[in-house]
């Protein structure tokens, strides 16, 4: 079941949220090729791609450049604001960490789609839920799940062929 942390109910997406999770997973794709864990990430504001990131932390030598990251750096850059505009929505493919969490706080983002879950790391839902500590002065909302399988798959394959 999706859940979306404004209401508790089963969250549909749409064939848009579907496009622009397959962006993500292009993204994904094009760490995979440069030996990177396979995670990507798009920002979308009023139906517009505003950044698009990969995950990057190894042929960079900078253990921050995560996708969401990344995504965040190009949108901003672009928009030449380290702010996002309102209704800026993350596609990802994998849920973010803290450090990711932590940026797209920052960023006012409004909204985070992410496809699979991270049990180990995951700062929405799995290992800990950062949004519900009452701390931060901006919230987003999300929602998980979508193209879960073909992102986990993805994930499945990198790590079979290095091992």
């Amino acid at each position: 079941m999706v859940v979306d942390s404004v209401s508790p109910v089963e969250q549909v997406f749409t064939a848009e949220d579907e496009q622009w999770m397959r962006a993500a997973l292009a993204q994904a794709q094009l760490a995979a090729e440069q030996g990177e864990v396979p995670v990507g990430a798009v920002l979308v504001h009023e139906g517009q791609l505003i950044g698009q990131g990969y995950n990057q932390p190894i042929t960079t030598h900078d253990p921050t450049a995560h996708a969401e990251v990344n995504a965040l750096r190009n949108a901003c850059l672009r928009l030449q604001n380290y702010r996002l505009p309102k209704d800026t929505v993350l596609y990802v493919t994998l849920e973010p960490c803290t450090q990711c969490v932590g940026a797209l706080i920052h960023a006012r983002v409004s909204r985070v789609i992410y496809a699979a879950e991270e049990p180990r790391a995951g700062s929405l839902v799995s290992a800990r839920q950062l949004l519900d500590s009452g701390f931060y002065n901006h919230k987003f909302s999300f929602a998980g799940g979508l193209l879960a399988d073909e992102s986990a798959a993805l994930l499945k394959a990198f790590f079979k062929a290095r091992r």
